[in-house]
């Protein structure tokens, strides 16, 4: 069972993930369409989902801006990956705030 498991993932390495990352974004965006039509998610949620999507659009173009000019991929560049996962950090905490304006307006009966 082990070795099986190792193969697999041995062969999961091998795979070019490119085309997985970019279909990605078709259930993503379903995902948001139907996030949008819930009118009790206020807009601070909806907007950090939403800018998940400025994220993955940021990383691409610093991608690649960092094998044309450094000839390195993004992960060996840490000053622009650091850049680039500011806007998912950025995205988190937006949907953290939302959350918790969420959380703050339930009304709590303590009977």
């Amino acid at each position: 069972m082990n070795d099986l498991f190792l193969k697999f993932i041995e062969k999961l390495g091998t795979l070019d993930n490119t085309t997985l990352f970019a279909s990605s974004i078709v259930p993503y965006t379903i995902f948001l369409f139907y996030l949008y039509k819930i009118k009790s998610v206020n807009k601070f949620v909806k907007t950090g989902f939403s800018l998940t999507v400025l994220f993955v659009f940021i990383t691409i173009l610093v991608s690649i801006f960092s094998l044309n000019y450094f000839n390195k991929s993004l992960v060996e560049v840490d000053f622009l990956h650091g850049s680039a996962e500011f806007f998912l950090t950025l995205s988190d905490f937006v949907i953290l705030l939302g959350f918790i304006r969420m959380l703050n307006k339930i009304e709590v009966n303590n009977s």
